[in-house]
């Protein structure tokens, strides 16, 4: 049986995601630090999946720090448009495009659609990699289930929030407290879930 590791690299210099990691890491003893301590660059997410990007990039901060890793890779799939904008969420509207840009291409795509034609999903790939050439990664995913709306609504979150529109709750996900967003959001769903198999892997 593997045994717990001291510290964790999580392949990302954010520090809003280091906290909810850490979080949910703490009942296992582990440091978790952020790969943006050791000065690393970001790896090329060129995978074709999240699942794909996720892993690159935990491999790649495993690699230049030695250290286990653990990463994700999010984004929003449209049902009307075949899953897109899918792995390029970020960079939908282009390649330097804000949150804005990408909303209002995706507002534009979408027309006039009814909103029965507007279901959508957020989806979050979260992995651990004990090395950077391990074999046997642990890899969990969440889904958020919901439609896109005719125009933004609330000031919170970021990305795609304003017009993501959870219909159990009636509201945007940019209208949910961050308590909210977690109990229910995709990422919350993946890292719980990668937490427990963890737990399961080092008990």
């Amino acid at each position: 049986m593997p045994s717990v590791p001291q510290r964790v690299v999580i392949a990302s210099g954010n520090r809003g995601k280091l906290r909810e990691i850490a979080s949910l890491l703490a009942p296992l003893g582990i440091e978790v630090c952020a790969q943006t301590d050791f000065a690393i660059p970001e790896a090329v997410e060129d995978g074709d999946s999240f699942v794909a990007n996720a892993l690159l990039k935990a491999r790649h901060a495993a690699r230049l720090t030695g250290l286990p890793a653990i990463a994700d890779d999010s984004g929003l799939a449209v049902d009307a448009l075949h899953g897109a904008p899918g792995v390029y969420s970020a960079r939908y509207a282009g390649p330097d495009a804000s949150d804005d840009d990408n909303i209002d291409k995706l507002l534009h795509e979408l027309g006039d659609r009814p909103a029965a034609e507007r279901g959508a999903g957020f989806h979050c790939a979260a992995v651990f990699v004990a090395s950077a050439g391990d074999e046997s990664p642990l890899i969990e995913e969440g889904v958020w289930r919901g439609r896109i709306a005719a125009a933004r609504r609330g000031a919170g979150g970021f990305g795609y929030d304003p017009v993501f529109f959870d219909p159990e709750l009636a509201r945007c996900a940019a209208e949910l407290s961050a308590t909210e967003k977690n109990a229910r959001s995709h990422r919350g769903k993946a890292f719980r879930a990668l937490s427990d198999g963890l737990a399961k892997r080092w008990a």
